[in-house]
């Protein structure tokens, strides 16, 4: 799903950060219905919040489980908190870290830029969401 359609290149040619490749290609994965002002909302999220905190790929994947998983408010349910505490857990299992600055040091390229990283919160959160979505139904 997500994945998949950021290693096939997605958000690429339209130079988006971490945060809005997760952001705009779950929007056309998982049909969020978000229009262009709703995805500007990831902007600032990009390299760690533009000071390599916690990484924009998984704050930008925690937008998207909100998304999904929240009906109003965050405190209706500890759903949310959980999620984003599995997400951020398996990521930083796999992978190390969640905040940006040791990702890029680890696994950022001058030729792919952090397209690993990217694809890594990809897939958590496709696992994540895939579930979910099972459940509910």
């Amino acid at each position: 799903m997500l994945k998949q359609l950021i290693e096939n290149g997605f958000g690429k040619d339209e130079d988006l950060n971490c945060a809005e490749k997760i952001l705009y290609g779950a929007n056309e994965v998982y049909k969020l219905g978000l229009d262009k002002e709703a995805l500007k909302l990831a902007a600032g999220f990009g390299g760690g919040m533009a000071i390599e905190g916690t990484c924009g790929a998984l704050t930008g994947s925690i937008m998207v489980l909100s998304k999904l998983f929240v009906k109003n408010v965050a405190h209706e349910s500890d759903r949310i908190k959980k999620l984003t505490t599995e997400l951020l857990n398996a990521y930083e299992s796999e992978m190390g870290n969640i905040n940006c600055k040791p990702l890029k040091e680890n696994y950022r390229s001058p030729s792919f830029g952090c397209h690993k990283v990217i694809l890594k919160a990809a897939e958590a959160l496709d696992k994540i969401v895939q579930r979910e979505l099972e459940i509910q139904n």
